[in-house]
C-alpha cells in the first residue's frame, strides 16, 4: 500500500521571522509514518515538524497550510491512503508584512483569513478512477479531530462533513504526551477507545486498520 501522511503544526507568517503556528510535536504523524514501514508500505511524509524523518520514507519539509495542501494534492494521486495527523492552521494572516514589522509600543492589529480545507478536499476527491472511464478503488481518508468536549459527537460530525473512512479524536492533553489516550471510528464500524497508549502502538493499530479498508 502508498501511503501519504501529513505530521506537525503548519508556520503561517506574520513577517519575515515571526509566525503563528501551534503546539503540536509532529510525532504521531512520524510515528504513523515507521509503523506503515515497519508494515512493508511505501511512506511519503508531509511535514511541517523539525523532527528527523525516519529512514526508508520519501520526505516532504512545508511550512505554512498553503505549502501543505500543495504538497497533499501533488501527491495524492500517488497514494492508496492518505492519514492527515498534522495540525493545520485554519487561519493565516490575510497580508503578511513584507519586511520585519517594528515595535512601536502600540497595539497592532492582525487580519486572518480562513486556509484550506485539505481533509475536505481529500474527501471529495478520493473516488478511485479505473482505465476507459471506469470506477476504480477509492482511496482511504483518515483524519485526526482534536476536541475539548463531546468527543465522539463531534468528531463523528466531522468524519461524515469531510467523507472520511476513519477518524482519530483524542483532547488537547495528547499534545506533546508520551502516552495518551485515543478514540477511533471506522466509518461503518464502532467506537474503539485505546487508553493510555503510546503514539507508536496507537500509531500501528491505525495502520492495520487502514490496510482492513482498503481491502
Amino acid at each position: 500500500m502508498r501511503i501519504l501522511i501529513t505530521a506537525g503544526g503548519t508556520r503561517e507568517y506574520i513577517d519575515p521571522v515571526r509566525f503563528i503556528s501551534n503546539a503540536s510535536s509532529g510525532k504521531m504523524g512520524y510515528a504513523l509514518a515507521e509503523a506503515a514501514l515497519v508494515a512493508g508500505h511505501k511512506v511519503i511524509l508531509i511535514s511541517a515538524s523539525d523532527l528527523q524523518p525516519p529512514i526508508g520514507i520519501d520526505f516532504v519539509g512545508v511550512e505554512s497550510a498553503e505549502d501543505m495542501f500543495n504538497a497533499v494534492k501533488k501527491f495524492f494521486n500517488r497514494c492508496d491512503c492518505l492519514i492527515m495527523a498534522a495540525a493545520v492552521a485554519d487561519y493565516t494572516p490575510a497580508s503578511p508584512a513584507r519586511t520585519k514589522i517594528k515595535k512601536s509600543g502600540k497595539p497592532i492589529t492582525l487580519k486572518l483569513k480562513p486556509t484550506a480545507d485539505i481533509l475536505k478536499w481529500a474527501g471529495k476527491h478520493k473516488r478511485g478512477k479505473g482505465a476507459k472511464g471506469q470506477r476504480g478503488k477509492d482511496k482511504i481518508v483518515v483524519g485526526f479531530a482534536l476536541e475539548d468536549k463531546a468527543l465522539r459527537a463531534r468528531a463523528e460530525a466531522k468524519m461524515k462533513e469531510k467523507n472520511l473512512d476513519m477518524i482519530i479524536a483524542n483532547a488537547p492533553g495528547a499534545i506533546g504526551a508520551t502516552k495518551s489516550t485515543v478514540q477511533i471510528k471506522a466509518r461503518e464500524g464502532n467506537w474503539k477507545e485505546i487508553a493510555k497508549a503510546t503514539k507508536s502502538i496507537i500509531a500501528g493499530y491505525v495502520i492495520r486498520q487502514a490496510e482492513n479498508l482498503l481491502r
